[in-house]
């Protein structure tokens, strides 16, 4: 069973950053392709990053060059570090787990001025 716990959301003014966190259970988090989801308020939840086991990622078009996804295998621990943020990017983050199906429970993230 893999148990996922995001944190690093808040409230940043555009063009600011912030790092989120995913922190996961399980011995065998190293094998593991992770990935962020996000889910504006109306609107369906969203992929936006994904890394494989291997380090090696993809990004939705709308955060490219933006946004990093790194993993730390030794933490069993995933990151979203997001740059220049915009209005847009508001929305509660998610992390998941796609071969088991598990999600975090969110954390929001708040673009304003």
């Amino acid at each position: 069973q893999v148990q996922l716990v995001e944190s690093g959301g808040g409230l940043v003014q555009p063009g600011g950053s912030l790092r989120l966190s995913c922190a996961a259970s399980g011995s065998i988090f190293g094998i593991y392709a992770m990935d962020w989801y996000r889910q504006a308020p109306g609107k369906q939840r969203e992929l936006v990053a994904g890394i494989t086991s291997g380090g090696s990622t993809n990004y939705a078009d709308s955060v490219k060059g933006r946004f990093t996804m790194s993993r730390d295998n030794a933490k069993n621990t995933v990151y979203l570090q997001m740059n220049s943020l915009k209005p847009e990017d508001t929305a509660v983050y998610y992390c998941h787990e796609p071969r088991g199906g598990h999600w975090g429970q969110g954390t929001q993230v708040t673009v304003s001025s």
